[in-house]
Order: C-alpha cells, then sequence, then structure tokens
C-alpha cells in the first residue's frame, strides 16, 4: 500500500501571477519539506484553462484569465516541482483539470497504481479546489484514510479557509 500526497494547484498564478495570494506564497516551503520527505505517490493537479477562459461559466464570475495552458501561470512552483523528481521514494504525478475538481479523473488515476494507504491534501485554494477535490475522492472512497494539512493549505480568506476545514472535517477527513 503506498499513501499518496495530492498536492492541489500550487501554480505560479495563484502564488506570484492573476490571482497571487500571500497565503500561498507562505504554504510553498512548508509544502516542499513535506514533499521532500514524504513516501508514495504525489500527484500534482494544475487548474487548467485555455484562450476562451472568459467565455465560460467560471470565467464570468472570476473574470480574471488564469492557469492558461501554455502559459508561465500555469507552471507548478519550481521548488514544488524539484522536491518531487529529487526525492526518490516518490512517483510523481500530473493531472491537468479544467475546473475546481478533477472529478472522476482524480479517482482513476489514483485506482490506477498499488492500493492506497492514506490520502493527504495541500495546496490552494482551501475553500474552492482543495475543498472540492477532497470532497469527490471522500465520496468515490468512503473507506480510504484521507488528511488535510491545515497549515499547508491557503484560502482566499483566513475565515474562508476555515470553513472549509470544518466542512472536511464534518464529511470524515482528518484535519492535521
Amino acid at each position: 500500500m503506498k499513501d499518496i500526497l495530492i498536492v492541489i494547484d500550487m501554480q505560479r498564478d495563484f502564488t506570484t501571477g492573476a490571482l497571487a495570494n500571500p497565503d500561498a506564497v507562505a504554504i510553498v516551503e512548508g509544502i516542499r519539506e513535506k514533499i521532500a520527505s514524504f513516501s508514495g505517490r504525489v500527484i500534482f493537479t494544475r487548474d487548467t484553462h485555455t484562450g476562451n477562459y472568459l467565455s465560460t461559466m467560471e470565467g464570468s464570475l472570476l473574470p480574471v484569465p488564469h492557469c492558461i495552458e501554455g502559459t508561465e501561470g500555469h507552471a507548478i512552483e519550481p521548488v514544488l516541482l524539484s522536491a518531487a523528481e529529487e526525492n526518490p521514494r516518490v512517483t510523481v504525478e500530473i493531472l491537468d483539470k479544467p475546473n475546481f475538481g478533477a472529478g472522476t479523473r482524480l479517482y482513476e488515476k489514483i485506482c490506477e497504481g498499488e492500493a492506497v494507504g492514506k490520502i493527504y491534501f495541500v495546496g490552494t485554494c482551501t475553500d474552492i479546489c482543495v475543498v472540492s477535490n477532497a470532497l469527490i475522492l471522500k465520496s468515490l472512497l468512503p473507506e480510504t484514510p484521507m488528511a488535510v494539512y491545515a497549515d499547508l493549505c491557503a484560502g482566499l480568506t483566513r475565515e474562508k479557509h476555515e470553513a472549509a476545514l470544518s466542512v472536511m472535517q464534518s464529511c470524515q477527513l482528518e484535519i492535521l
């Protein structure tokens, strides 16, 4: 059985780019350390949009082009990807997702490998992408233990971060 660390949307546009968030910047080093010491599978999700982003429902509600495929903002924070690639105890996988939750695509990726021990979540935004992916996976894998590193997640605001953690805890995810 292998544990899985899912790193949600730790991309340039969420740290220093179009939707820069100082709280996301603040968790980069802690996530790097977690990846460097982890043993198992590390799955990076990437928020992934195309040039028609503003014509989508998400784009109409959040009219800030971000994480456009092929741009610098779409890239995973380089120190995080390097930490994973340099750790001989992990396998590195990347999953592009067209919206908040990766849906069954993440579930299928998880089920491709050997049996899963525990699934851990880190990343941004706690109140949108982290909570979406965590709840989707918990509903599809109800008997798999899952945990969220609260101090390695960043929300749009501290209040929204705390609210999302509360929801995930209510849905039987362990909050570390």
